[in-house]
């Protein structure tokens, strides 16, 4: 962490894979609904499942997992067009009853939105990521989400500056007096420097281990750490101490 230096954030932006619950859970959880879809679909639904689990654990990123399920399985190629689209649906509007939070995050949360404006942005499927906030309970906290997909597809996910321009205007603030908290510094990181902003980056989820560039402001291991850091910048009477499973590297 280095020294903050200029006028403080007014407000803070959070992303939600990784940073506010373990993308994995959700991951295993619609890899199952798809496995069922495979089984409905006269295929080995097991195997399936096996194999879109392992396919999400080399990238949840890349595009074609369901594909590359199906012919690791032996589904021929020229079957692909038939079975796929199917079983990308049971993925795509699958909504799991429940995604636990990490440890803390909630009052984290609670203490942010009553020290300034506060946003979600988050990348991916409109529907995906609304469901993710729903089994979440953690809706309630965001008074405002902005997933990027909606204000131009793929193209303008993170670090494209649309989706944090967009949060701007919806908290009525300059996007460079926005603080971003995030997981992954190509993303969230990548995504404040592109307007001038500042993050924390928080190390947890499937990029944990990731280098650290673009470089963040700070970087924590739980995203109360973080939250905590972003307090103290807004001047909030709550710290820390008030925040259960904070630890802040110094």
């Amino acid at each position: 962490m280095t020294e903050w230096a200029g006028p403080p954030p007014l407000g803070v932006v959070v992303d939600l894979d990784d940073t506010l619950y373990p993308q994995a859970d959700y991951l295993a959880s619609a890899a199952a609904a798809v496995g069922v879809a495979a089984g409905q679909a006269g295929l080995d639904g097991d195997a399936v499942h096996a194999a879109l689990r392992a396919e999400l654990a080399a990238g949840s990123d890349a595009g074609g997992t369901i594909d590359r399920a199906l012919l690791a399985v032996g589904v021929p190629a020229t079957s692909l067009a038939e079975l796929v689209p199917p079983l990308v649906a049971a993925f795509t509007q699958h909504a799991p009853p429940r995604l636990a939070p990490y440890p803390g995050a909630a009052d984290a949360l609670r203490a942010l939105a009553a020290a300034a404006p506060l946003a979600c942005l988050t990348d991916g499927n409109p529907a995906i990521q609304a469901a993710k906030v729903a089994a979440t309970g953690l809706g309630r906290l965001l008074p405002v989400v902005v997933v990027t997909d909606t204000l131009g597809g793929r193209a303008v996910r993170k670090p494209h500056p649309a989706g944090l321009v967009a949060v701007a205007a919806e908290l009525g603030l300059p996007p460079e007096r926005l603080l971003v908290i995030g997981d992954r510094p190509g993303k969230d990181v990548a995504v404040a420097a592109a307007v001038g902003a500042r993050a924390i980056r928080v190390r947890q989820g499937e990029y944990a281990a990731a280098p650290d560039e673009p470089r963040a402001w700070a970087v924590t291991d739980t995203f109360p750490a973080a939250a905590s850091l972003a307090l103290e910048l807004l001047g909030s009477p709550v710290r820390a101490e008030l925040l259960p499973h904070a630890v802040v590297p110094r």
